[in-house]
C-alpha cells in the first residue's frame, strides 16, 4: 500500500511538472504574437564598438579614460552622479597623488559647518565620492521633466551590452523616421521627450547632451568629435562599472594554463598507477 502510494505521488509530481514545462514553453513561444508595438517594431540592437579592454588580451586605455573622465565631468555631471566613485580613484587613470587632490578640490561637495552645525558645502577631497548635481530627488525630477537621472556609476553593467549601449545612446539621437510616424503616431516624442531608437520605448526625457564636435577640448589635443566623446565616455563608464574588469580577464590566462596542467598531471598519475594492470578479459 505505501509503495502504491508512492507511485501516485510520483506520477502526479512528474504530471504536475511536465504540465508546467507545457503551459511554460507554450507562452515562450507565443510570447510577442500578438499586435505588434512600435518597440518591438522600432528598436534597434545597439552597435558594435571595439574597445581596448575587449577581446582575449584587454588592456586599459587609460588616455582615453582621461578623455572619458572629461567628458563626463564637463557635459554628463551637469545631471548625472557617480556615487559609487571617489576621487581618490582617479589615481588608477594615471592621474598623481596632487593632480587627484587638486582634481577634487575643483569639485563642490556636501559639507556641515563646523559652527553652526547647518548644512553647507566646500571644494571635495580624495577620499569624497563624486558628487550629486541634485540635493534630492524631488529636485532631480522636477529640472528634467520629472524623469530622475539614474546614477552612472554601475550604468554599463546595468544594460545589456554596457559600452555599446552608451556609445550607441549617445549617438543615436535622430527624427522619427516616416514609418514610424505612419504606423504609430502615438509613439511619436510628446513635449520634453526626445527621440532615440536604441532606448528601450524610443523616447526619452534626456536632451541629446552631446551635441557638437569640439564641445570639449581634449587635454591631450585628440580631435573631440561626437562619435569620438561617446567612445571615450562609454569606456569610461566601464571603468566605473568594473575597476577590475582587465585583471579578471587576465586572470583567466593562468587559471587556463593551471587546469590544463592539472588535467596533464592527473591523465598521467592515471596511467602510472594502473601501468601495472591488465584490463579483465570477459
Amino acid at each position: 500500500m505505501i509503495r502504491l502510494a508512492g507511485i501516485l505521488i510520483g506520477l502526479v509530481f512528474t504530471f504536475v511538472v511536465l504540465l508546467a514545462f507545457v503551459v511554460g514553453a507554450y507562452t515562450a513561444a507565443t510570447e510577442g504574437m500578438g499586435e505588434e508595438t512600435a518597440e518591438h517594431a522600432f528598436h534597434l540592437d545597439p552597435e558594435h564598438v571595439e574597445f581596448a579592454h575587449d577581446g582575449l588580451f584587454p588592456s586599459w586605455d587609460l588616455q582615453q579614460l582621461q578623455r572619458g573622465y572629461q567628458v563626463y565631468k564637463e557635459v554628463c555631471s551637469a545631471c548625472h552622479s557617480m556615487n559609487h566613485v571617489a576621487f581618490r580613484n582617479l589615481e588608477e587613470l594615471g592621474y598623481t597623488e596632487e593632480e587627484v587632490k587638486a582634481e577634487a578640490a575643483s569639485w563642490v561637495v556636501p559639507g556641515i559647518d563646523p559652527d553652526t552645525g547647518e548644512n553647507s558645502t566646500r571644494p571635495g577631497l580624495p577620499t569624497d565620492y563624486f558628487p550629486s548635481p541634485y540635493p534630492n530627488d524631488v529636485a532631480a525630477a522636477a529640472a528634467n521633466n520629472n524623469a530622475i537621472p539614474p546614477d552612472l556609476s554601475l550604468m554599463t553593467k546595468a544594460r545589456h551590452h554596457g559600452p555599446a549601449y552608451v556609445y550607441s545612446l549617445l549617438t543615436g539621437y535622430q527624427e522619427p523616421s516616416a514609418e514610424l510616424a505612419e504606423e504609430f503616431p502615438d509613439s511619436l516624442p510628446g513635449p520634453g521627450l526626445y527621440h532615440n531608437p536604441y532606448f528601450a520605448n524610443l523616447n526619452l526625457a534626456m536632451a541629446p547632451p552631446l551635441t557638437a564636435d569640439g564641445q570639449v577640448t581634449y587635454a591631450d589635443g585628440t580631435d573631440a568629435s561626437i562619435d569620438q566623446m561617446a567612445q571615450d565616455v562609454a569606456a569610461f563608464l566601464t571603468w566605473t562599472a568594473e575597476p577590475s574588469l582587465v585583471d579578471r580577464k587576465r586572470t583567466g590566462w593562468p587559471v587556463m594554463g593551471f587546469l590544463l596542467f592539472a588535467t596533464i598531471l592527473a591523465w598521467l598519475a592515471k596511467k602510472q598507477i594502473w601501468a601495472g594492470l591488465k584490463p579483465r578479459k570477459d
